[in-house]
């Protein structure tokens, strides 16, 4: 079917995407806007994933303070230039993993951050768990894989839901940002204080 250019222009106001890019989208999904909307988000996280790659060594170290002084924040968030670094778009994701980081208190970045000894530990607590409840022995480990994932989705700041809307994870939010800014963006390390609290040692 003919593509419009009034379609390429309504679908270009609502996702920022070239020219081309639109009526790509728009012809492979037949003229279909929320179809064409879809692919384009797609094709995004794909440059997103690309992007990964490069160096990002720019960038900002955000702080947060919450409940007057109760909870505090440090994160550091890299980009790649310092022109992204100083931008809106940017600062404001910093600030979104501040807050999140205050409100769901990840322990670790990503999967591979925490350490074997620390799944171990949650494995045997697992193990245990299942077999006072009476599981059969053959599912057990089944059931301890089940309840290690759910741990890291509790502890890994990459997989928790985003406080603002649940529907996605934080690693899906960083890479709507990777995709709308244009460049890598690394969650690199963080620290959250709690008043009172002890300090942990792994």
């Amino acid at each position: 079917m003919a593509i419009t250019t009034e379609q390429i222009k309504e679908l270009r106001a609502a996702t920022g995407a070239g020219i081309l890019d639109c009526r790509k989208a728009l012809e492979q999904a037949n003229g279909d806007f929320d179809k064409a909307v879809d692919y384009l988000r797609e094709k995004g996280l794909a440059t997103a994933a690309k992007r990964a790659d490069r160096e990002a060594s720019e960038g900002v170290v955000e702080l947060y303070s919450h409940g007057n002084g109760r909870v505090g924040v440090m994160v550091e968030v890299n980009c790649e230039t310092d022109f992204v670094a100083r931008s809106e778009a940017f600062r404001e994701f910093a600030h979104e993993v501040a807050l999140q980081i205050a409100a769901s208190s990840p322990r670790y970045i990503r999967d591979e951050d925490i350490p074997e000894s620390v799944l171990e530990h949650e494995r045997e607590i697992a193990r245990s768990r299942a077999r006072q409840e009476g599981k059969p022995e053959n599912i057990i480990e089944r059931i301890v894989e089940g309840r290690i994932e759910k741990f890291k989705d509790e502890v890994v700041l990459l997989r928790q839901p985003y406080i603002r809307n649940e529907d996605i994870t934080i690693e899906q939010l960083l890479m709507q940002n990777v995709g709308s800014i244009g460049e890598n963006i690394v969650i690199r390390r963080f620290v959250r204080w709690e008043l009172g609290e002890s300090t942990r040692e792994e």
